[in-house]
């Protein structure tokens, strides 16, 4: 008889899991079900990411801001009541970036920005019911209602030839321009400038006349020999580069528009010719005296390029000079008129640009032998451009030069000179949010080193750091193995 068995495997007492076992088993599942929850979570971030405007998501890291929007466009769009739509004239995959994602920005700002892509190749006459133009890819086309304004890609992108390195410069224009065409398209009633004329007028210079339109002056001409008085509608009255003078009956219009109210917008100096007496006794009505002549400096610090006559002014502090100031701009002012502003009852005159003391008005003027002061010229310092409120409430600002506005020389101020008088016409005509968005540069700064300078650099990245680095590695190794030994 079998008094003891031999216990089956199932019949043995079961020796119970180590503690430290069910720990790793729970955590392994706690871990499990967070590793799930933040992958969820992340899930949803990103599905919510996706769904927010750009302006939320993309942040602008460039050093002109590129990329960016700025406070006047904001402004603009955020004003908007009307329906804007723009079409963005593109090939399938041949579209711009940087204008893509400006376009993303208009259309995150406003509800009431729609931008709708027309491929040229699937509608190859949709461009010709707004312009006559050539229209490059990644034109533009800005339209409200019934208004509309076409946007070449070449105004987007500007290049213009840069006078000091003999080069060409390029910049981005693509917020400056969408924004004032949508200014214009949902502006029912637009500034009204009027242009003098009949008096040997030049042309407008290219770019002058460019930021005007930019800017969305309508512009009409005027002679006042044809009219009564200056019209009602008038917001500005633009009198550049007479060549001769006004009569005295032209003059006294002007004079009662200003005591009116109206505003005035002079650029105008002593001429071939010689003076303006007539449009000059504008000025004296307020104090101040036109100088016979042109006005040459004797500091070498107060004129450029060599040319005692292309001055270097001194800005006054004032809202017309403001943004040139605070960004450290020169402004040229060739063959300039010099003014002197006395005592006056009839309103408030204030100097926008002043010579250097020691200047001086040569009363030869165009006809002027030498720089140097002979008897006869006038002594300065000279105020070259004021600024006059009248009691009524009508301003003026006169620059005593109009060839400052020519294109070469406000290249040569790198476009301070038309900005100066844009300024200037704002101040007279009161300020619009969808102006002075400047173009963004797109060149590169290079850092220039000498041979020698790059020479060292060199040595130090191929020869100096790796050895550095080299000798930190084995110090670090062999103070590890010293630690091993000591604690075996």
């Amino acid at each position: 008889m079998q008094l003891f068995k031999k216990a089956d495997k199932a019949d043995r007492p079961q020796t119970p899991a180590p503690a430290h076992s069910r720990t790793a088993v729970l955590g392994g599942g706690y871990s499990l079900i967070l590793s799930a929850v933040a992958l969820a979570i992340l899930v949803v971030v990103n599905i919510f990411a996706s769904t927010l405007p750009a302006s939320a998501t993309q942040y602008d890291i460039s050093a002109v801001k590129l990329y960016s929007i700025t406070a006047n466009t904001r402004v603009v769009v955020n004003a908007l009541e009307q329906d804007v739509t723009i079409y963005w004239v593109v090939q399938a995959g041949a579209e711009d970036d940087v204008i893509e994602n400006l376009l993303s920005k208009y259309e995150s700002l406003s509800e009431h920005i729609s931008v709708v892509k027309r491929n040229p190749d699937v509608y190859p006459t949709f461009a010709e019911q707004y312009t006559d133009e050539e229209v490059p890819n990644n034109s533009l086309v800005v339209e409200c209602g019934d208004r509309s304004r076409f946007i070449s890609y070449n105004d987007i992108y500007l290049s213009e030839a840069d006078v000091y390195s003999y080069s060409y410069t390029t910049s981005f224009d693509g917020e400056g321009a969408i924004t004032s065409a949508i200014d214009y398209v949902t502006t029912a009633e637009l500034p009204q400038l009027y242009v003098l004329e009949g008096h040997g007028e030049a042309a407008m210079p290219a770019t002058l006349a460019d930021q005007i339109e930019k800017e969305n002056y309508e512009q009409q001409t005027l002679s006042l020999l044809t009219v009564d008085a200056v019209p009602e509608d008038a917001d500005c009255v633009l009198i550049y580069a007479p060549e001769t003078d006004l009569s005295q009956q032209e003059a006294d219009m002007l004079r009662d528009y200003v005591r009116g109210g109206g505003k005035l917008l002079a650029a105008a100096g002593t001429t071939e010719n010689g003076s303006l007496p007539n449009l000059t006794g504008l000025l004296a009505d307020y104090g101040v005296t036109a100088a016979e002549g042109i006005v040459v400096e004797s500091e070498r610090e107060s004129y450029a390029f060599g040319m005692p006559y292309v001055l270097l002014p001194t800005l006054a502090d004032s809202d017309i000079t403001g943004t040139l100031l605070e960004e450290n701009y020169y402004v040229l002012m060739p063959l300039a008129q010099g003014l002197t502003v006395g005592d006056t009852s009839a309103g408030t005159v204030a100097a926008l640009l002043n010579s250097s003391g020691t200047a001086y008005s040569k009363t030869a003027g165009y006809s002027l032998e030498t720089y140097e002061k002979e008897d006869g010229d006038t002594d300065g310092p000279f105020a070259l451009a004021v600024s006059i409120e009248d009691e009524s409430g009508g301003r003026i600002v006169w620059f005593g030069s109009s060839a400052f506005l020519d294109d070469m020389y406000n290249a040569y101020s790198s476009g301070a000179n038309v900005a100066l008088a844009m300024n200037a016409l704002s101040w007279l005509v009161g300020e619009r949010e969808a102006i002075a968005i400047r173009s963004k540069s797109l060149n590169y700064n290079y850092l220039t080193i000498s041979d020698s300078t790059a020479s060292m650099l060199r040595g130090l990245m191929i020869g100096v750091f790796p050895l550095v680095y080299l000798g930190a590695g084995i110090v670090v190794v062999v103070r590890r193995r010293r630690v091993q030994n000591e604690t075996v």
